[in-house]
């Protein structure tokens, strides 16, 4: 499962934007801290959007043209 939330940091606890999913209860979970900039909180909801897709686009490739998903491989064992 993957979720992204805004949290606060106070006097050394993360107060988390909205409540964890009751089935998460006593797992350990990974969590990566990344400080959102003042400037940030300005920004419209398109803009944030924008930003995003520009980050995440240093994580993409291009696949061959030739090259064709079959849902059924990725079951085959």
């Amino acid at each position: 499962m993957t979720k992204i939330l805004e949290a606060t940091y106070t006097k050394g606890n993360l107060i988390l934007s909205e409540a964890l999913s009751p089935n998460l209860e006593g797992k350990k979970l990974r969590v990566l801290i990344l400080e959102t900039p003042e400037t940030d909180e300005e920004l419209t909801r398109e803009e944030k959007l924008t930003r995003f897709l520009e980050h995440a686009k240093q994580f993409s490739f291009k696949l061959p043209k030739d090259y064709k998903f079959v849902r059924d491989e990725i079951y085959d064992i």
